[in-house]
Parts: structure tokens; C-alpha cells; sequence
């Protein structure tokens, strides 16, 4: 195995074992949204439907259409009471949840795991600094016997807010560990939220519940129990509801001996015959401990794993500084992995053989050994030790928009169409950081573009900052992008021309920017034969970002491109839904059809105005 490294190895190379895979890798199960039939009967405000809307401005009102797919509680009238919620059929241990979800304005809803713990689905929209209702937030526990004002107990705010507006549909991801009892029934360990992710923002990681949460179906604990969605506090709707049950025993290792070679090991080596190990012995624990030489040297491990479940499982190797091979069943698994890797194995049930090879070579680099399992009804667990090697772990380099803030830098934009491969980074990026309602943004400065805003905090500037640095920043709060940037205002020569993708005849020149006296800054160009300043501006209470456009100079058939997306629809007079995801409200705007997706265009008179709400 060669070990030559001229560069750093990547950071993931180190701390491999804080990062594990909390996603399903394998098949998830979706719960049937066709029919009530996987919950238990239940009132008649939940139903199937098709569709479900509902409007940022009028309370407590949504609506279901027709069809399979969407399931929607809609309540005649406000009621209260456990008969009101929906409980499923199948039960539940660890477990793995994910959901599409649509709160009503003002509405209030919860997902109970178990039955017994909730995270807390709400109408947070605005809210600046979450409390244990808001929603992603872990309930509070209750004690009625306290007095007022201390009842509650045990609650978890979500970190920051990263609800969208109600009527849009929002993503909700758990991570679930229940607790653990030993076989005369008394619990060992307490349920765990692993991590919570809402709308792709972390807001939960490794919280210990102490118990059922306030309004659980069960008082008590037990190893299992259903899922549960709370009902009787408003109208919401759900889809997309998949999950994966871990109900099955982990493989274990057994038997484990090692032997420590000193030496530098650069390809694979053939024991038989070899000199001599400089320390041999058994172990209870895969470790890189059990060698006190801290460099130059190769360790290995055999042994046996103990499989129960057969099946596809995957492994991830972290072997910091070096390189390393894992066999099981006496077949390759991963082979010559640098730093670490992944492999993945179909293995039979039985005692299969072990063995695992480390080459430590490079000598900066602290000596570390982690290995995790992932299988079939097994989520993923570190079978080796917990002191795997941190190497050079890296404190993160965060932004606080604690006053108006302006950063140029790098931006790299996952997913967007019509990258040639990987993320789009735009190069002149300009990212904007408001201090009294917490939306920011970025700018593009060779378009002219609104890239993405986001709510909550504001910018990662490791990448940035550390060591030599690769010149981008990432966004740290729930983030709406609005794909590749291009110019946002555009004169097209028939009323079904394409927009143009980029700059190249449109006499576009950047001109910088200008701040205002709350140092907030608008952006200038030209384009066309125009002058064009561009203000960005929050909106109040964090709701979203207002944008003005004015012209000045040739204005003639000048068009402002608002928004693109697959489904644009009009949810009410001037306000339009963009994918499901974020409003735009635009008085004299238009939608058109082209090339298989929908924009959202207004005539520019002097001046383009619109606001987006997320």
C-alpha cells in the first residue's frame, strides 16, 4: 500500500468518528399514504388526500385536495383531547425518520417517537430564538404537582429557527435511540435524539431524554412503541413519511490478537516467515494503542466477527496518517484505503474471520484506528475503540452577524443544473449579514444576482481561513438557493425568447456597491445602455428579504426575471408559490412556460419591486 502524501489529507481523514452516518444506507420503508390502514382508527380529522395548502396570512386553515399521498388533518373545529391524534400500527426501537411536513398559519402539531417523545412541529415562522414549543424543538417533560411556572422540565430548544413560512412544505429528519433495559426490565440508558435535522440544518445532536416528553401516549418506558402525530392543536399535513427500524443484534468481535511491526510498510506484506512483531498479544478492543512506536510502523489485527443477521453491510476505516486493508471471510473488503474508506460486504450469519492491517507512515500525523459497521437492521456503530486519533481536528471559524456584516468570498452551490460536475462555485461571491432579523444573503457580483438567503446564523469561514485555505464559505443557517446565477433583468426579443444564461452581449458591467447609513449595501451595474442599482433588504421579523430594482437610462422591453422553478403557482392575488418552497409577492408579475419549467417575469418600468418570504 502507498502512503506518499504531498498534500494534507482531508479533514475527514481525521475525525471520521464524530461524523458517522446517521442516514439510512440502506433501504428505507415508506409508510402507505393510500388509505388510513397503517394507523390505528382514529377521529375523523385525519384523511388522505392528495394535495393540502394552506396561506402565510390566514390562521388555521388548510385545505386537502383530492388523491392518495398527502396525509392531512384537517379538524372541523377546535377540539382537544389523545382521541385526536394518530398513532401507527408498527412499532418501534432506534430508529431512523424522515417527513415532508405543512403547517397551517398559527398551527401546532408534534411528532411523539415511541409514543412518548416529542419533537415539536409549529408555526415558528419569525421566531428570532426558539423556545421548547417552536418547532424542531424537544418538549418539555410536566409535573403537574410543581408549582405554575415550573411544571416543565427537561425541555431541548432547537439551536436556531429553521422553520419555513406556513403553507410551504418543510423536511423534518430524526435520528432516534431508545432507551435500554436489561433482561430483568430496568432501564440502562435513557432514549437519545442522536441528531434532528430540520430543512437540512442540524438543530439537535446527542440529546438525552430523562423521560416522556408532556401529552405522550404512554406514561411509561419500554424498549418499543408507535410513532404518534399529535392532532388536536391545529390543521397540518404530512408526505414522504419513510423510516428504517434497527431491530437487529449488531455483529461483534471476537477473539481479537495483535501484532505490532516496526518498519516502513509501503505495500502489503507477507507475515509468513517476517520479522519478528515488536509486541503481540490479545485484545478485547480494535485500537492503534496497543503500539507504542509512533510512527514507521504496521499493526495488525485477526480475529473473528460474530454475524447474527445476514446481509449487506458497509464499513468505514479511519486510519489517520497511513494506510489500511480490511478482509472478513477471508475476502477484500476495503483494500489499500489512504487515511480511511469505505467497503461493503455480503456476509453469511456465523463466525466469519477478521483481520485488519494499519501502516502508520506519516509522521506529523497522530496514530489513530476507528472502525464502523452499518448492516441490515443495524445502524451504523463504531465496533472499534472511541479513541480513534483526532490528528489536527480544527476548531470551526464562525461569522456572527452580531452587527451588519459583508464577506467577499468563494460560494459553492450543491446541485445546481448545468454544472459540468460536482457543486457551481461562484467566484465573486458577496455574502450579507443582517444583524436585527438574522436573513442573510449572497450576491453575485458577475451576474447581478440574488443567489441565496438563508435565517439563523450566519457564515463558516473554516474553509476559508484554515491552514492555506481554499477562498469559499458556507451558509450555516436553513438555506433557499435559487440555482445558477444569471442576469436577474434581461431584454428578450420575442415574448417566448430564452433567457439568456449568461453575460455575453449584454453589456454587463459590475459597478460595486454603496451602503446606506445602517451599512447595508446596494449593488450597481450596468447593463444594456442602463444604470442599475439593486437594494436587498430583510424584511421584519426575519421572514424574508424585500428587492428593489431601479433603472435608469434605456428601460425600453426590459423584463425582470423573479423567480424560476418547475411548478409556479398563484396562491393568491400577487403572491405566487415557487416550488413549494418560498413565496415571491410581485404586483403586475406573470408566470410563462419554457423549456419545461415555469418563470415568473415583470415588466420593468423605472423600477422592479418584489418580496420573497421563506
Amino acid at each position: 500500500m502507498s502512503t506518499q502524501m504531498r498534500h494534507s489529507p482531508p479533514f475527514w481523514q481525521y475525525c471520521w468518528l464524530f461524523s458517522l452516518l446517521v442516514s439510512p444506507v440502506f433501504a428505507q420503508t415508506d409508510l402507505p399514504l393510500t388509505d388510513l390502514s397503517a394507523f390505528r382508527p382514529t377521529e375523523a380529522n385525519w384523511r388522505i388526500a392528495g394535495s393540502a395548502s394552506a396561506s402565510p396570512t390566514v390562521a388555521n386553515s388548510l385545505s386537502a385536495g383530492s388523491g392518495t399521498g398527502v396525509l392531512a388533518n384537517v379538524p372541523a373545529k377546535p377540539a382537544y383531547g389523545s382521541q385526536y391524534n394518530l398513532t401507527t400500527k408498527f412499532e418501534h426501537g432506534d430508529l431512523d425518520l424522515e417527513m415532508d411536513f405543512m403547517m397551517a398559519k398559527g398551527s401546532n402539531s408534534g411528532v411523539y417517537l415511541q409514543g412518548r417523545y416529542e419533537v415539536q412541529l409549529y408555526d415558528s415562522w419569525g421566531a428570532k430564538t426558539p423556545k421548547t414549543s417552536d418547532v424542531g424543538s424537544i418538549y418539555e417533560r410536566w409535573d403537574e404537582s410543581q408549582p405554575d411556572g415550573k411544571k416543565g422540565y427537561d425541555g431541548h430548544p432547537a439551536r436556531q429557527n429553521a422553520s419555513r413560512a406556513p403553507g410551504l412544505w418543510q423536511h423534518l429528519s430524526i435520528s432516534f435511540q431508545a432507551p435500554r433495559f436489561d433482561a430483568n426490565g430496568k432501564k440502562t440508558g435513557n432514549a437519545r435524539m442522536i441528531r434532528v435535522q430540520l430543512n437540512g440544518v442540524t438543530i439537535h445532536e446527542d440529546v438525552e431524554l430523562s423521560g416522556p416528553t408532556r401529552g405522550p401516549a404512554f406514561e411509561n418506558e419500554a424498549a418499543s412503541g408507535p410513532l404518534m402525530i399529535q392532532g388536536d392543536h391545529g390543521p397540518v399535513a404530512f408526505r414522504n413519511i419513510r423510516y428504517v427500524n434497527y431491530d437487529k443484534p449488531r455483529p461483534e468481535l471476537r477473539d481479537l490478537t495483535y501484532s505490532v511491526f516496526k518498519g516502513k510498510f509501503e505495500k502489503e506484506t507477507d507475515f509468513t516467515g517476517s520479522t519478528p512483531p515488536e509486541a503481540q498479544g490479545a485484545s478485547l478492543v480494535l485500537s492503534s494503542t496497543v503500539s507504542r512506536i509512533p510512527n514507521d510502523f504496521m499493526l495488525r489485527y485477526t480475529g473473528t466477527l460474530r454475524v447474527a443477521e445476514p446481509g449487506e453491510y458497509t464499513f468505514n476505516l479511519g486510519v489517520p496518517g497511513g494506510g489500511g486493508i480490511l478482509r472478513i471471510n477471508n475476502q477484500p473488503v476495503i483494500a489499500r484505503a489512504e487515511g480511511g474508506g469505505q467497503g461493503k460486504a455480503t456476509l453469511p450469519k456465523g463466525d466469519l474471520p477478521f483481520e485488519l492491517l494499519y501502516s502508520k507512515l506519516v509522521e506529523w500525523v497522530k496514530p489513530g484506528l476507528g472502525l464502523a459497521v452499518s448492516g441490515p437492521g443495524v445502524r451504523e456503530f463504531v465496533i472499534s475503540d472511541q479513541n480513534a486519533g483526532d490528528g489536527d481536528e480544527t476548531d470551526p471559524i464562525l461569522i456572527d452577524a452580531a452587527q451588519q456584516s459583508l464577506l467577499r468570498s468563494f460560494m459553492d452551490l450543491p446541485g445546481v443544473p448545468g454544472a459540468a460536475r460536482g457543486p457551481f462555485r461562484v467566484v465573486h461571491a458577496v455574502s450579507v449579514g443582517d444583524a436585527a432579523d438574522a436573513v442573510h444573503y449572497t450576491y453575485d457580483m458577475d451576474n447581478g444576482a440574488l443567489v441565496q438567503l438563508w435565517r439563523g446564523q450566519f457564515l463558516d469561514a473554516t474553509p476559508m481561513w484554515h491552514d492555506r485555505g481554499d477562498g469559499s464559505s458556507r451558509p450555516l443557517g436553513m438555506v433557499q438557493r435559487f440555482g445558477k446565477p444569471a442576469l436577474n433583468l434581461a431584454r428578450l426579443a420575442t415574448p417566448d425568447a430564452v433567457w439568456p444564461t449568461d453575460t455575453t452581449g449584454s453589456g454587463y458591467r459590475p459597478k460595486g456597491y454603496a451602503f446606506d447609513e445602517n451599512d447595508r449595501p446596494t449593488f450597481r451595474y450596468l447593463l444594456g445602455g442602463a444604470s442599475i442599482d439593486d437594494q436587498i433588504r430583510p424584511l421584519a421579523g426575519g421572514q424574508g428579504l424585500s428587492r428593489m430594482l431601479t433603472v435608469t437610462g434605456n428601460t425600453n422591453d426590459m423584463m425582470a426575471r423573479l423567480a424560476t422553478g418547475n411548478t409556479i403557482t398563484m396562491q393568491e392575488s400577487g403572491l405566487y408559490t415557487v416550488d413549494e418552497q418560498y413565496y415571491v409577492k410581485a404586483e403586475g408579475a406573470t408566470v410563462r412556460s419554457i423549456g419545461g419549467r415555469q418563470e415568473l417575469l415583470m415588466p420593468v418600468k423605472g423600477k422592479a419591486t418584489y418580496s420573497i418570504l421563506f
